[in-house]
């Protein structure tokens, strides 16, 4: 399958709102809630207005990742970046229907490259320790392993961890 990434944009609005609330329940098996309040319209619109925001003033680069119909099949950020050191945070999400289809593998090495052109120099990411799907992307993609916390904190009746890792870029 051909995947893309495309920056998020006020006009996503309703088909990212659909696909939130379409894998909600798979999304919280393996990630704290959002809150019923950020599945109510008003509320969804009102943060994805803050997130362009931040988009707009650099720092954060919001994508949703497309198929070749324009179809959600996910979302991946890079956010926090820090400008001095040239570091950035990553998160992701694919729709439950997606899975295990190397779709978040594709859509991260499409970003490794979009952000290496914008003088990103590393990338750290985090999971829970029970995600074991979203380690292998991230070691699948050259990430390494820095860290497990050796603080736990329970989710779904799981004591759980978050495992760290780190992405060091080159530039040529």
């Amino acid at each position: 399958m051909e995947v893309f990434i495309e920056k998020l944009h006020v006009t996503d609005a309703e088909d990212l709102f659909n696909f939130e609330v379409e894998n909600r329940t798979f999304f919280e098996e393996m990630v704290p809630t959002r809150g019923d309040e950020y599945y109510k319209p008003e509320t969804f619109k009102k943060r994805l207005e803050a997130l362009l925001e931040l988009q707009a003033i650099g720092g954060s680069c919001f994508y949703l990742i497309k198929d070749k119909d324009s179809s959600i099949l996910g979302r991946i950020n890079l956010v926090d970046i820090d400008e001095y050191d040239k570091i950035g945070h990553l998160g992701y999400r694919v729709g439950q229907a997606h899975t295990g289809k190397g779709i978040v593998s594709k859509a991260l090495k499409i970003l490794v490259e979009t952000v290496t052109d914008e003088d990103v120099k590393q990338i750290k990411a985090k999971t829970t320790t029970n995600n074991i799907a979203s380690q292998r992307v991230l070691e699948k993609n050259g990430f390494e392993r820095i860290g497990i916390s050796s603080e736990e904190f329970e989710m779904n009746g799981q004591r759980l961890s978050f495992v760290y890792y780190a992405l060091n870029i080159s530039s040529c």
